[in-house]
């Protein structure tokens, strides 16, 4: 079985928040995973972003898994 090691995400673009700052968009690319050979890289996508992608990512510490969308369970009738 494998595990997820890292989050790998690239800036794919920049917006403006509510203040007027300039701030960067990033996009999950990927994820860094062990296994029983050892860590391997795993791109889902390569991103895409004005004047091209640099080749540069980020890679994070995974986030909780969080299902979204779902109901709770005392929401549920069966």
């Amino acid at each position: 079985m494998s595990k997820i090691r890292k989050e790998v995400s690239a800036i794919v673009g920049q917006y403006t928040n509510k203040d007027g700052q300039t701030k960067n968009r990033y996009q999950r690319i990927g994820s860094i995973i062990e296994t029983r050979n050892g860590e391997m890289l795993k791109l889902d996508v390569i991103p895409l972003k004005e004047n091209g992608w640099d080749g540069w990512a980020y890679l994070n510490d995974p986030k909780p898994f969080e299902p979204k969308g779902l109901p709770a369970d005392d929401d549920m009738h069966f």
